[in-house]
């Protein structure tokens, strides 16, 4: 979805960002599950956002401090929310 919309609007979205969870065709956002490992593997290939539901905040307390300052997480409400943070300025 936020790909679509990036090419409509004609703005990129932010590069080397990782977006997680999924849209259902209701509109609503799907859980997300192990988001602290999706995290590590974010990193580890290079990614430096991370978009991701707000509900998977509290699984993010195991993240190792050194996984922490190599990525900046950007948490989202609903897809209009994700489609903002997730375009660049």
């Amino acid at each position: 979805m936020l790909a679509l919309c990036s090419a409509l609007l004609e703005k990129s979205l932010k590069g080397g960002m990782v977006v997680v969870g999924g849209l259902n065709l209701g509109g609503s956002i799907e859980p997300v599950c192990n988001a602290s490992t999706l995290v590590e593997i974010a990193v580890e290939k290079g990614a430096a956002h991370v978009l991701m539901p707000i509900s998977a905040r509290k699984q993010l307390n195991e993240l190792p401090d050194d996984v922490l300052k190599k990525v900046t997480l950007f948490y989202y409400s609903d897809p209009r929310d994700a489609l903002i943070k997730g375009l660049a300025e």
